[in-house]
C-alpha cells in the first residue's frame, strides 16, 4: 500500500511540474521576448538541479545502484527525447504551425507512441488489454478536448496572439519566435516542416519514459544516476542547439534579469518533473500506467494555471472543458488500475 501511494506521490510531483512548467515559461519569454533565450535559461537550470546536485549527493553518501555504459547510453537518450521533444514545439510553431492542433497532436499522439515503444521495447502486446487500452483512448480524448476548448485570456485588445501563446504553453514547450507583431508578419505556413517537427515533438515525448526506463533498471535502479545523465543531455541540446539558432531563426529578444529568473524556475520543474518520473519507476511504476496519467494530466494543470493567472471568467470556461477533465480523470483512474504489472511469466 505505501509503495502505491508513493507511485501516485511521484505521478503527481510529475504532472504538476510539468503541468505548470509553460505558464511559469510564459512569464520569461514575455520578459526577454524570445523563446529560444529562455530554453537557454532551462539548460542551466536542468545543469544545476539534475547534475550538480545529485553529483553531490553522490559524493557524499552514496545510492544503490551503479554506472553502466548502457544505462548512461538509455538516460541519454532520454534525455535528449526531452529535449528534442521541447525543440519540436518550438519550429513547429516558428514555420507557421497553429497551436491549437500542433498541441493536440503531441499530446495526444506522445502517450500512444509510449505505450506502442513500451510493449515492443518488453515484448508485451499480450498485456494490452481490453479496459487498459479504454482507458488510454480516454485520456488521450481528454486532453486533447482540454486543449481545443481551454478558455481564451479575456478583455485584451489583442486577444489571438497572447491566447496563442498561452496554449503552446503546455509542458514542456515554446511558441513561436519573436513577438507578436513580428509572429503574426511571418504566419505563412510550411505545412510540410510543421508537420515533421510535430512529429518530432510526439515521438520525441512518447519514447521518454520507456528509454528512461530502460536506463534506470540498466543501472540497478538508482535515482541520481539517470537524472544526471538527462541533465548533462539536456544542457547540451537546450544551451547549444538554442543558442546557434538564434540569428537562423531571428531571435530578437533580449537577456532581461526578470525573464531569466521566471525561466530558470521554469528549468527547475522541468528538473523535478524528471526526477518524478525516476521515483515512480523506482517505486514499481510502468512506463505503460506512468507516462499516459502524466501526458494526460500535466495539460490539464498547465489549463488550470493558465485560467488562473489570467484571471478567466467562468463564463469563458466551457462545457467541453469540464467534460476533458473528467475524462483524463477517469481515463487516468482506469490505466492505473487496468494497466500491466509486468512481464509475462515464462513457459
Amino acid at each position: 500500500m505505501f509503495q502505491f501511494v508513493s507511485l501516485i506521490a511521484a505521478i503527481a510531483l510529475t504532472a504538476f511540474c510539468w503541468g505548470i512548467y509553460g505558464p511559469v515559461l510564459h512569464f520569461g519569454r514575455e520578459a526577454m521576448h524570445s523563446s529560444l533565450r529562455p530554453f537557454v535559461c532551462v539548460g542551466l537550470a536542468y545543469f544545476v538541479i539534475a547534475v550538480l546536485a545529485p553529483l553531490a549527493l553522490l559524493a557524499r553518501g552514496g545510492e544503490r545502484g551503479a554506472w553502466s555504459a548502457k544505462g548512461v547510453l538509455w538516460s541519454l537518450i532520454a534525455g535528449s527525447a526531452g529535449a528534442l521533444g521541447a525543440l519540436g514545439v518550438i519550429l513547429a510553431l516558428g514555420f507557421g504551425g497553429k497551436p491549437i492542433y500542433v498541441m493536440p497532436l503531441v499530446f495526444g499522439g506522445a502517450p500512444v507512441v509510449n505505450t506502442l515503444l513500451t510493449a515492443f521495447m518488453n515484448k508485451a502486446f499480450n498485456q494490452l488489454k481490453a479496459p487498459f487500452l479504454a482507458g488510454l483512448i480516454l485520456v488521450v480524448l481528454g486532453a486533447v478536448t482540454v486543449l481545443v476548448f481551454k478558455p481564451q485570456p479575456q478583455g485584451h485588445a489583442a486577444p489571438a496572439a497572447p491566447a496563442a501563446a498561452a496554449l503552446a504553453d503546455d509542458a514542456p514547450a515554446e511558441p513561436a519566435i519573436g513577438t507578436p507583431a513580428k509572429t503574426a508578419e511571418k504566419k505563412t505556413e510550411r505545412f510540410f516542416e510543421v508537420l515533421l517537427a510535430t512529429a518530432l515533438a510526439m515521438f520525441s515525448w512518447g519514447a521518454y519514459g520507456p528509454v528512461l526506463h530502460r536506463g534506470q533498471g540498466a543501472m540497478g535502479g538508482s535515482r541520481l544516476r539517470p537524472l544526471m545523465c538527462i541533465g548533462v543531455a539536456y544542457f547540451l541540446i537546450a544551451v547549444l542547439v538554442p543558442l546557434a539558432l538564434l540569428v537562423p531563426m531571428g531571435d530578437t529578444g533580449n537577456w532581461e534579469l526578470g525573464g531569466m529568473l521566471w525561466s530558470l524556475g521554469a528549468g527547475t520543474l522541468g528538473a523535478l518533473g524528471a526526477l518524478g518520473t525516476i521515483l515512480a519507476f523506482a517505486c514499481g511504476g510502468k512506463p505503460f500506467t506512468v507516462m499516459p496519467v502524466v501526458f494526460g494530466c500535466a495539460p490539464v494543470l498547465n489549463t488550470l494555471a493558465t485560467i488562473a493567472l489570467a484571471h478567466t471568467p467562468p463564463a469563458a470556461v466551457s462545457p467541453f472543458f469540464l467534460a476533458g477533465m473528467l475524462i483524463v480523470a477517469a481515463g487516468a483512474a482506469i490505466v492505473l488500475a487496468f494497466g500491466p504489472r509486468g512481464h509475462a511469466p515464462a513457459k
